[in-house]
C-alpha cells in the first residue's frame, strides 16, 4: 500500500551526511525519499551534552499532523524524514548539569524540542509560542543552538530507538504511568488541555458548558478532559453517526449540525467551543451556539480562508481565537492530571508492518476516535 504523497515535484532533498564525532548512529523508521514507503534507515543523533537527556524510545504516537509532513502536503518536506512527536520512554543517560530527571526515569517528549529560551513567551513557560519560533521534533531546521550534532541536518522524530533532547523539553512521567497510553497525552491531550486552561476551565468553582467539534482522536480526548474537569460537555459533528461514541466518552449532549432542531436546542448557550476539524468548513453554526462572551477556539490547521458573519461577534461580544499545543509547564500539568484521574485516549498499538496502512487510514479521515501508537521495540 503506497503512501498518499502530494506535490511530487516540490520537495527538499536533504541527505544525511556522515556521522560526526559528536554524534552517534541510530536506527529509525522513516521515508528515505519522496514516493517511497516506510523502511528502516540510519540517522545521526547528537551525543549527550551538559543539559541533555538521552532516552530509549518505547512507544511513539502517530498523529494526523505526521501525515501532512511525511506526505509533503505543504510542499516543503525534507527527505529523508523520520516522523513522530509523541515519544515516551526510559532515560538511559544524562548530562553533567541535568537536574530534572535521572537514569531510569520514565519521560515523554512532545511536538517541539527546542526554542530560544530567552523571549517573553519562553520566560512565561509558553515555549510553543516562542517569538523566534519553536523547533519541531521532526523535519525542522536547528536554529537555537540547544540541539547538538551537525547543525545543518534536520531534526528526526520518535520513530527511532533513542532520542537526545535538552532537559527543558522533557515531560516527567511517574513510574506507574502506562507508556503506550501516555504517548498521545503530549499532543492530543495538551492540544485540548491548553485552551481549557487559558479560558478558565481548569480552575474549578465554575461549571462551564463546553462544546467539542470533531469526534476524532483529538476530539474524544477533549470530551474526556472536559468531563473529568466537571463541565457540561456537548459533542458537535456534521451527522448523527458518532453520537454513541461521543456519549460513551463522556459527552452529555450531542449536536448533529445537519439537523436544525438539534442545533436550535443549544443556541446561545456555550461558554467555550473547541474546534478540532482540520478540513475547510463553515464555522457560522458554532458562533450561533456561543453565549454572550463565549469563545470559539480553532485547533484544526485549516489553510483556506474561513467565512463568517462578524455581526455575531459584535452584538454579543463573542470571540474567535486559536490555540497551538501548550508550553512545557502546561503540558506537565496536563499529563499529571490525566495520569492522576486515569484519563487516557483510546489507543491501538501497532508495529512497523502496519505503518503504511495506518497513514492511509488517517489520511482518509476514517478513524473512529482511536489514536494509533507505534511500538518501537517491536518495530526496530
Amino acid at each position: 500500500m503506497s503512501l498518499p504523497f502530494k506535490n511530487p515535484e516540490v520537495f527538499i532533498s536533504a541527505p544525511i551526511p556522515p556521522c560526526q564525532d559528536d554524534e552517534y548512529e541510530e536506527l529509525a523508521l522513516g521515508v528515505a525519499n519522496m514516493g517511497e514507503n516506510f523502511s528502516k534507515i540510519t540517522i545521526n543523533r547528537p551525543k549527550v551534552g551538559d543539559y541533555d537527556v538521552k532516552f530509549q524510545v518505547k512507544y511513539c504516537g502517530i498523529c494526523h499532523t505526521d501525515i501532512h509532513l511525511v506526505c509533503n502536503e505543504a510542499a516543503r518536506t525534507m527527505y529523508p524524514i523520520v516522523p513522530g512527536h509523541e515519544l515516551v520512554g526510559v532515560v538511559t543517560g544524562i548530562g553533567d548539569k541535568v537536574t530534572k530527571v535521572g537514569v531510569g526515569s520514565q519521560v515523554a517528549l512532545g511536538y517541539y524540542m527546542d526554542s530560544c529560551m530567552e523571549c517573553d513567551m519562553c520566560d512565561s513557560s509558553e515555549e510553543n509560542y516562542c517569538m523566534k519560533g519553536d523547533t519541531h521534533t521532526f523535519n525542522a531546521k536547528k536554529v537555537h543552538g540547544h540541539i547538538g550534532g551537525n547543525q545543518e541536518t534536520q531534526t528526526f522524530g520518535g520513530f527511532s530507538k533513542s532520542m537526545v533532547v535538552h532537559e527543558r523539553f522533557i515531560i516527567k512521567l511517574p513510574d506507574n504511568a502506562p507508556l503506550a497510553e501516555s504517548a498521545p497525552l503530549v499532543c492530543a491531550g495538551i492540544t485540548m488541555w491548553d485552551p481549557l486552561r487559558y479560558w478558565g476551565a481548569i480552575k474549578g468553582g465554575k461549571k462551564m458548558k463546553v462544546g467539542i467539534v470533531g469526534i476524532g482522536g483529538v476530539g474524544t480526548m477533549g470530551i474526556k478532559l472536559a468531563a473529568a474537569l466537571g463541565h457540561e460537555v456537548v459533542a458537535i459533528s456534521r451527522s448523527a453517526k458518532k453520537k454513541d461514541i461521543a456519549k460513551e466518552k463522556g459527552a452529555h449532549h450531542y449536536i448533529d449540525t445537519s439537523s436544525t432542531d438539534s442545533v436550535k436546542e443549544h443556541n446561545n448557550s456555550m461558554d467555550l467551543i473547541m474546534n478540532t476539524v482540520s478540513a475547510s468548513h463553515s464555522i457560522q453554526t458554532y458562533l450561533g451556539l456561543l453565549r454572550t462572551n463565549g469563545t470559539l477556539v480553532q485547533l484544526g490547521a485549516v489553510v483556506s480562508p474561513i467565512d463568517f458573519k462578524n455581526i455575531y461577534l459584535i452584538m454579543q461580544r463573542k470571540s474567535i481565537a486559536g490555540s497551538y499545543v501548550g508550553g512545557i509547564k502546561s503540558t506537565q500539568e496536563c499529563v499529571d492530571f490525566c495520569i492522576a484521574k486515569n484519563v487516557y485516549p483510546d489507543i491501538e498499538v501497532v508495529d512497523a508492518s502496519r505503518l503504511d496502512e495506518v497513514y492511509n487510514t488517517l489520511a482518509s479521515n476514517s478513524s473512529s476516535g482511536v489514536r494509533y501508537v507505534l511500538d518501537i521495540e517491536a518495530s526496530l
